[in-house]
């Protein structure tokens, strides 16, 4: 298995792989350019961020700076995903954000990992595992989401969240690490924050 299809596996490799490391410098040169865009260069973002990511569906808008390891390469955004400043992604494999998902800024979604045993870590090992987002969540600010977690659609991370394990559809989850505190429901009906009435 070459060290571009162990990146997807799961499996321990080493990232310095020289036609990895080629390929990933491209990436981070054209995110360069998404970077030192303009405000006002909106159709400019969108062309550079379509060229980017592996998918991105139609509405999305991210704020600059945007950090990444692969430049987006890895990552599937659906429509209307909007992400505040400073989203890092360590795409090293997949990353997937369904339609209308929010990202508050400062947010962190890692797929990569690095062995626990030392000598493993001093050779330069690592493996990756893919992350989902499913549809309609909002990650507040400050969120870090470790690799190989899956979070449900509808969901809601409070701000400053470790999010180490799998969190379920239509709930509320906060802290480090992250717990399920709630479902949404009928209470969110009717407060739209704390005791505020729509």
């Amino acid at each position: 298995m070459t060290a571009k299809e162990k990146m997807h596996s799961g499996a321990l490799y080493l990232p310095m792989d020289e036609e990895l490391f080629q390929e990933q410098m491209r990436c981070l040169d054209r995110l360069y350019d998404f970077n030192q865009t303009r405000p006002s260069e909106l159709d400019r973002r969108a062309a550079l961020l379509r060229e980017l990511f592996a998918e991105i569906g139609e509405d999305c808008y991210i704020e600059p700076p945007l950090h990444t390891n692969w430049g987006g390469r890895h990552v599937h955004f659906g429509r209307n995903v909007y992400a505040n400043f400073n989203l890092t992604l360590v795409d090293d494999t997949h990353i997937y954000i369904g339609d209308y998902t929010m990202l508050g800024p400062n947010v962190v979604i890692a797929t990569a990992g690095h062995p626990l045993l030392p000598e493993l870590r001093e050779q330069g090992y690592q493996y990756n595992a893919p992350v989902r987002v499913g549809r309609n969540c909002w990650i507040g600010a400050g969120v870090v989401i470790v690799p190989g977690v899956n979070i449900g659609d509808n969901a809601v991370i409070g701000a400053g969240s470790i999010v180490t394990k799998d969190v379920p559809a239509n709930c509320l989850a906060v802290g480090n690490p992250c717990r399920v505190l709630r479902e949404i429901g009928e209470h969110d009906r009717k407060y739209y924050f704390k005791d505020r009435v729509k």
